[in-house]
């Protein structure tokens, strides 16, 4: 059974940067692609970046386009966020992942209803 497990969270001000880990057994990486997505306190979890190893595309929901990187090294997929904002406080999980598009807006969705215990972001002064 796949392992997922995240850290890198933390607390950072405004403007800051963080780079979280998503360490994954269980999965060959090749071939699943891996989503980051993110819940805060009363919201729904969303989907803010998928990455698709096998040929290496990746793709950003608005929130998050031009600010968040995603990348995979083996076993791991990593979300650098730089330019940090407030409403980008929320706990972050990875798992396998799909995405639409639809006039260059993406959507990212979880293959499975399978989940980390997730790694809490706070951004505030």
């Amino acid at each position: 059974q796949a392992q997922l497990v995240e850290s890198g969270g933390g607390l950072v001000q405004p403007g800051g940067s963080l780079r979280l880990s998503c360490a994954v057994s269980g999965l060959t990486l090749d071939y699943t692609p891996m989503g980051w997505f993110r819940q805060a306190p009363g919201k729904e979890r969303e989907g803010v970046s998928c990455i698709n190893s096998m040929d290496g595309s990746t793709y950003y929901t608005d929130p998050v386009k031009g600010r968040f990187t995603i990348s995979r090294d083996k076993n791991v997929v990593y979300l650098q966020m730089n330019a940090l904002k407030p409403e980008d406080t929320a706990r972050y999980y990875c798992t396998p992942a799909h995405w639409t598009t639809r006039d260059s807006h993406v959507s990212i969705g979880p293959l499975y209803d399978y989940w980390g215990q997730g790694t809490q972001v706070t951004v505030s002064s």
